[in-house]
């Protein structure tokens, strides 16, 4: 299956490295559409794929078209190879944020659309992509994309593309509230005395093992906080304290937040 990507930033790249890794493409069927000359050449010398500076160029005999664009590019894009999908055979892989499917099949004149919403963990395969795609598309890339998805982390279809926009505010935005949490561990570690390297490495371990511990045992947050809580402690003491800043209601404010953006974003 021939696979024509147009961007070839970060997120292209996971994917595509993703796919040669586990084999569900050869870097022969695959070229890459990207306008700056450095990034070509790196990905056309790493990858050993095919690369041009021309959209069209890109997706001319591909089955699957990669759209790996902001979205202020889209309207190029969509000037480039909108209308070039006559046969009905081809599908789009849209991992354009908030762009909604009716806008992809318009502006490419394309009725088989998948869109896609993975996280930055994809670029060293942990990521999480929850995905649909339109009813015309056929079986074969239904399976495509999903072995495509599944080499970058853990994937989600669902049949109504509502939830994209949750699982934008959730899991898309979600690794940069991680990244602010664990920034403020380290900060509050050093506040207290400990060396920054040290207070790293405590706040790096005891998220990466808490996350490691919820997976393995399967038990809910919940039940493994009280675990960890006892009756007049220390971390009773420090639970008391987020509380009452409303950490827990500022989580969902931000999450919603994101998600009302995301919405909005899809009607512009």
């Amino acid at each position: 299956m021939k696979i024509g990507f147009i961007g070839g930033g970060t997120m292209a790249e996971a994917i595509l490295g993703g796919m040669l890794d586990a084999g569900v493409a050869d870097a022969g069927d695959i070229t890459i559409g990207e306008p700056v000359a450095a990034r070509r050449d790196y990905l056309a010398e790493r990858y050993g794929v095919g690369v041009t500076d021309a959209n069209r160029a890109a997706v001319n005999g591909a089955d699957l078209i990669a759209l790996a664009v902001k979205p202020q590019d889209l309207p190029k894009v969509y000037a480039d190879i909108g209308g070039q999908f006559s046969t009905g055979n081809q599908s789009a892989v849209s991992i354009v944020a908030g762009t909604r499917i009716n806008a992809l099949s318009k502006g490419l004149n394309m009725v088989n659309v998948i869109r896609a919403m993975p996280n930055t963990p994809a670029q060293i395969g942990q990521g999480m992509t929850m995905w649909t795609c339109t009813d015309g598309v056929s079986q074969a890339h239904r399976d495509t994309a999903a072995s495509i998805l599944s080499t970058i982390g853990d994937a989600i279809y669902v049949d109504d593309e509502k939830y994209l926009d949750m699982a934008t505010a959730l899991s898309a935005s979600g690794p940069a509230y991680v990244f602010l949490i664990v920034e403020a561990l380290i900060d509050a570690g050093v506040y207290v005395g400990l060396p920054r390297d040290t207070a790293r490495r405590l706040a790096l371990q005891t998220v990466k093992g808490s996350v490691a511990l919820m997976l393995q045992t399967g038990q809910h947050p919940a039940q493994l906080k009280d675990m960890v809580t006892s009756p007049g402690g220390t971390t009773a003491e420090g639970l008391q304290a987020l509380e009452r800043a409303g950490t827990p209601a500022a989580i969902v404010d931000a999450v919603n937040a994101a998600y009302q953006k995301s919405i909005r974003l899809g009607q512009e």
